[in-house]
């Protein structure tokens, strides 16, 4: 949890020495403006008399000095940074990014954005290409590239091979037994933890894959060391349940009859993960009727079926966010497939899929 939380693998040589984003974060980003582009505050990290103070409106939220008091509070989920004093003024003179940043959010108990953490979850609130974009350091071309994105996009590609599809932030939650994490399998858990955090977050590590012509070799190696613990986190986070009430169980019934049969859903969506991964199965974009962009940028060239859990919780669907509601996918696979699914059959699938 400490290394999912607060680890930046010392990816600072990349955000601080390189982007700048002490800097932009000193002298523009106050909360409302974080807040703007889906950072979220941990409501559990502030003490009683900055939770009085902010109830009670007198703590300033559009000055960029009280983001900096927050960051020195470790309450800014995913954001790491140091503050110094220097001649009677706080500075932030390093900052870094976690798994957290992209991999959770919180519960809005507090006011929206802010609340108690909820690991694993997808914050499709970040707009991860709006922050990169902020950078000084960052190409007019590649700018708008970022920008392009919007929230809860990102792509880990684009640094490498110069092309744009980003993906859909995918939930970190319900990773036990899933054979390959990734949207094209191309490997566990923890190669892709080592990818992202060196290749994508900066961290000071190695990563090394022939396929991808890939070699970045840091000494001393921040990251491999910790991949253990961090995949037993994140295979520790359980697939969030649904409200109690919010299913019709009975539909959900007979959607599981449809899923089973004429839904032809559980051909690929094996359970107990509903994904034919584990039986070292990939699918051409062609099979499924998905954009094939992103997949003929990768090895395998094709894509997992993604294993189905919490599905209500982290909308829009597919690897490119191509679908919407659950109600777009059933009606995607029911045209693409030639179901010919009735409404009623949709309708019970779709409160199945939502009770996973």
């Amino acid at each position: 949890m400490q290394v999912f939380r607060f680890d930046t693998f010392g990816d600072e040589q990349l955000w601080t020495d390189k982007l700048q984003m002490n800097q932009v974060i000193e002298s523009a980003v106050d909360p409302v403006t974080a807040l703007s582009l889906g950072l979220k505050v941990d409501a559990d990290a502030l003490p009683d008399a900055v939770v009085q103070a902010i109830k009670a409106n007198q703590i300033d939220l559009k000055d960029p000095a009280t983001t900096l008091a927050l960051i020195k509070l470790n309450a800014v989920v995913g954001v790491v940074g140091t503050v110094q004093n220097i001649n009677g003024k706080d500075h932030l003179t390093k900052v870094g990014i976690t798994c957290a940043l992209c991999h959770s959010t919180v519960d809005d108990s507090f006011a929206p954005g802010i609340g108690s953490r909820l690991d694993g979850w997808p914050n499709h609130d970040l707009n991860p290409g709006a922050i990169i974009a902020a950078s000084p350091a960052v190409p007019p071309a590649a700018k708008a590239v970022y920008l392009s994105w919007g929230p809860g996009k990102y792509d880990p590609r684009f640094n490498i091979d110069g092309k744009n599809t980003p993906l859909v932030i995918p939930p970190a939650y319900g990773l036990a037994r899933v054979a390959k994490e990734t949207y094209t399998a191309e490997g566990p858990v923890t190669y892709w933890n080592n990818y992202v955090a060196v290749t994508q977050m900066g961290a000071h590590g190695t990563f090394i894959d022939p396929r991808l012509g890939i070699s970045i070799v840091q000494t001393p190696d921040l990251v491999t060391p910790v991949l253990p613990v961090l995949r037993d986190y994140q295979f520790s986070l359980d697939v969030p349940q649904p409200d109690k009430g919010s299913i019709d169980r009975a539909a959900a019934a007979r959607g599981r009859a449809v899923f089973n049969g004429a839904g032809k859903c559980a051909s690929c969506h094996n359970p107990p993960t509903y994904s034919d991964i584990n039986r070292g199965i990939l699918h051409d974009p062609s099979e499924t009727g998905m954009d094939p962009a992103y997949a003929l940028r990768t090895t395998t060239k094709k894509y997992r079926t993604t294993p189905l859990r919490g599905l209500v919780f982290h909308a829009p669907y597919f690897h490119d966010g191509s679908a919407a509601t659950l109600e777009d996918v059933v009606a995607h696979y029911d045209s693409f497939l030639k179901l010919g699914l009735s409404d009623k059959q949709k309708s019970d699938l779709v409160e199945f899929l939502k009770s996973l």
